[in-house]
């Protein structure tokens, strides 16, 4: 097919979506209809549902077909909700907080500025952190079940920062990395920008199917596996020590580089080993205190084999030199005084009163989630979609999540993710009943 007649049809498609004579939720031909009635070859009219769908346009899904997509959904309006969108039920980011710590900090501030060398925090700091900051964080991850040398350990700007680095440290553009079906949408915008590939694994009795890992493994050729095996974002299972030992024997197998994400890990009671733990060798451990602690306070930190150190050191000078010093001082001071272990068994049992609402108000409907989750993913019927349920909640001052910014394949669930940690108790109930009433609607 000629260039021009294929992009005359994805245009003829565009203007209808956009004009609204494709209404939202309208189902389009299936591809070989499409190919059919435009006399095209059946590879044209994928990919011109490829285009519409990387327009935004559209969305497939699987066993049920393309769909037009809901274009009205507001962009996100960033991280400081409150400022940006007064009187918004924000079931979209967790940001949880407890009551008291402002004055945690207030504290603090005031033992750094009377006991703290100040003089020091003024000057450049090494890239990793200090070496009795490093020691500090590696006391914290023995009491999370890994034990390694405070040479092994880096402190960066929030795990966010911590993920960013291990890609830029470790992996080269065009690398394929094997991923879960739905992952943590941060991982996603890290790895487009550093021209990574995600390979989308499927879950199979709530982990991650590896056997489909490592069939992948068998027929490309994978670089690394990205994974949260404790408290995952956003399904909320923690895999259990048999499922983490084959994996690591499959990363062994075909030399792959793991990415332990733990930045809910500390929400999970006793859960099995880190991977880190079990495959010392091979993986990267990345987490912070944004999630246990505050999101404001910008300190996370990785764990990796000695040999990648300085490659890692190296990703953080190109990108912030150091995590400044005041952060890391009352980071590491809280660590060394049982704050922050403090402050996790408070957020456990937050989440945990949190969750429990939820399941309440939310009892009937396809909930999906940890016990001791700040989230909950709920699944819709079939005949429901998403993206609609998200605009009627939107128009009720109260943001959700759908699949599409965790969806690593073209085919995403209708599915909502709700966020718990953000809302005071009395508007978390008010905005999860809202919730109900909602996808009770659209159900019918």
């Amino acid at each position: 097919m000629p260039r021009s007649r294929y992009k005359s049809l994805v245009d003829a498609f565009a203007a209808d979506i956009r004009s609204g004579r494709l209404s939202p939720g309208t189902r389009l031909p299936t591809h070989r209809e499409l190919a059919g009635r435009h006399g095209l070859a059946l590879a044209t009219a994928t990919r011109v549902y490829a285009e519409l769908e990387s327009m935004g346009l559209v969305s497939g899904e699987t066993g049920r077909g393309t769909f037009v997509r809901e274009t009205a959904l507001p962009a996100g309006l960033g991280v400081d909700q409150h400022a940006v969108a007064s009187g918004l039920l924000d079931l979209n980011f967790n940001y949880p907080a407890l009551p008291g710590q402002a004055e945690l900090l207030r504290g603090a501030l005031r033992q750094l500025a009377t006991s703290g060398d100040l003089e020091a925090l003024l000057r450049y700091q090494p890239h990793g952190g200090r070496p009795h900051e490093r020691t500090a964080v590696a006391r914290h991850l023995a009491c999370r079940g890994l034990r390694v040398d405070e040479s092994q350990v880096l402190l960066v700007s929030g795990a966010q920062h911590g993920l960013a680095v291990t890609l830029m440290g470790l992996l080269r553009s065009g690398d394929l990395i094997a991923t879960d079906a739905l992952t943590y949408p941060g991982f996603k915008v890290l790895a487009e920008a550093q021209r990574l590939e995600l390979a989308p694994i499927p879950a199979a009795n709530g982990e991650p199917d590896l056997l489909a890992l490592a069939r992948l493994c068998r027929q490309r050729k994978v670089r690394a596996v990205y994974c949260m095996p404790t408290l995952h974002n956003p399904l909320g299972w923690v895999a259990s020590l048999e499922w983490r030992e084959r994996l690591v024997r499959i990363a062994r197998e075909h030399d792959l580089l793991i990415i332990e994400d733990a930045a809910y890990a500390f929400l999970a009671d006793q859960p099995p080993a880190p991977l880190a733990a079990l495959a010392p060798e091979r993986c990267v451990y990345v987490s912070g205190l944004s999630k246990s602690v505050a999101t404001g306070l910008r300190v996370g930190f990785v764990a990796a084999p000695p040999a990648w150190i300085p490659a890692l050191e190296r990703s953080i000078r190109a990108t912030v030199w150091n995590t400044p010093g005041v952060m890391t001082s009352i980071a590491c001071q809280w660590l060394d005084d049982g704050t922050v272990m403090r402050l996790e068994q408070q957020k456990r049992e937050d989440a945990a009163q949190r969750q429990a609402m939820a399941r309440r108000i939310l009892h009937g409907l396809a909930c999906i989630g940890h016990p001791q989750s700040y989230f909950l993913w709920l699944t819709l019927g079939e005949e429901v979609r998403a993206d609609q349920v998200a605009m009627a909640l939107m128009a009720e001052n109260v943001s959700v999540s759908t699949a599409e910014p965790f969806a690593t394949s073209t085919a995403m669930p209708h599915a909502i993710r709700l966020a718990l940690g953000s809302l005071a108790l009395d508007s978390l109930e008010l905005a999860l009943q809202t919730v109900r009433r909602v996808v009770e609607a659209h159900s019918y």
